[in-house]
């Protein structure tokens, strides 16, 4: 019998399997993809990082992962983070929370006029003050979940891929059986890290929507401007946007796609809410050519609150709902996932509020 399981290769159960490997942990990660596929939340070349929350346990649990991800580039001999700076703009209140918590937390911040962040990224658009945050970057998403497995083979993991799981059945206090396509596997403890699937193999434990979301990178006017994070606080719909080096200035509306099964997806472009992305860009986005996109599909799990579950029910760990916004937290989230094998007790905002 296997010590742990990690059923799914995406982000998150990528850093389980090397978090439970580090602590020597007998550690077998399956994934129903080959490698790099483009099936899931996980792909890509850039993701946001960031410290800038209004909640104090988002912004301790981004703290720890920047120290893990610096931690994975030193052992993986691979840049994986770029810290270019962030902004938030739009709408002052939320952006005043956000300011305030980083303020108590320590993190650096500053206001900036307008007219001396539009001098500064004559790429964006903006109307009011702006709140800098130079701990603020990109992660690249296929080399992290690439790096994280590699660091976890090196330590002894073992990692399956094109290995679908058919079933999770949990068969006593230290007994899971994990049905795949071509064998019955038994481990003491199991985690589920299956993002858009997790429904599906843990029908009724939580309650997460499943959409198809659809940002695109757009060319930019000038390859050699700077480009920060960008988050623009909006009354409509929040809108994010990096750049992501050799494929453009990538946007996109956060949680906005329709309800998908993850099994049935068609990838395709929404053509209205493509065009809504290129006339936000065309108002917004006064650096990129608002025509010139090439778009991009992946999904977000949502949790009614949009705060994560992380949390463990009998000698299951469940990793989920991550919302749009968890791979920043990867290295954190996977060290979380091994404290809760190890017998240790969730934190409260992550806990499994939206069983049925």
């Amino acid at each position: 019998m296997t010590d742990v399981i990690v059923v799914g290769g995406g982000a998150m159960g990528s850093a389980a399997a090397w978090s439970l490997a580090r602590r020597g942990a007998d550690v077998v990660l399956l994934e129903r993809f080959a490698p790099g596929h483009t099936h899931g939340a996980s792909h890509g070349a850039s993701r946001i990082f960031r410290l800038a929350y209004a909640q104090p346990d988002y912004i301790a649990l981004a703290r720890r992962a920047l120290d893990l991800w610096h931690k994975l580039e030193s052992e993986t001999g691979h840049p994986l983070l770029d810290l270019t700076g962030g902004v938030d703009h739009g709408l002052l209140a939320p952006i005043e929370d956000i300011a305030g918590a980083l303020a108590a937390s320590g993190v650096p911040g500053q206001w900036m006029a307008l007219e001396e962040a539009a001098a500064r990224w004559p790429g964006l658009r903006f109307t009011g003050p702006v709140f800098f945050h130079p701990s603020t970057g990109r992660v690249h998403a296929d080399n992290a979940v690439a790096a994280l497995q590699s660091a976890a083979i090196t330590r002894g993991a073992v990692v399956r891929h094109e290995t679908p799981v058919l079933s999770v059945t949990v068969r006593g206090d230290d007994d899971v059986e994990v049905v795949t396509a071509g064998e019955t596997l038994r481990a003491r403890r199991v985690v589920v890290a299956a993002g858009a699937w997790t429904p599906k193999l843990l029908p009724g434990l939580l309650q997460v929507r499943v959409t198809q979301e659809q940002p695109a990178h757009f060319a930019p006017l000038d390859p050699a401007a700077e480009w920060p994070s960008f988050i623009h606080h909006r009354p409509d719909l929040g809108v994010y946007g990096l750049a992501t080096p050799g494929e453009g200035i990538k946007a996109g509306f956060h949680g906005t796609g329709p309800e998908v099964d993850p099994d049935h997806r068609d990838y395709a472009e929404e053509p209205r809410s493509a065009a809504q992305l290129r006339d936000y860009a065309r108002e917004w986005l006064p650096g990129v050519d608002p025509d010139a996109t090439t778009p991009i599909s992946c999904t977000y799990t949502t949790t009614p609150t949009s705060d994560f579950v992380i949390d463990r029910t009998g000698p299951l760990v469940v990793l989920a709902g991550f919302s749009g916004h968890g791979f920043k937290f990867t290295p954190a989230i996977g060290e979380l996932a091994a404290d809760l094998v190890g017998g240790a007790p969730a934190v409260a905002r992550f806990r499994l509020p939206y069983a049925r």
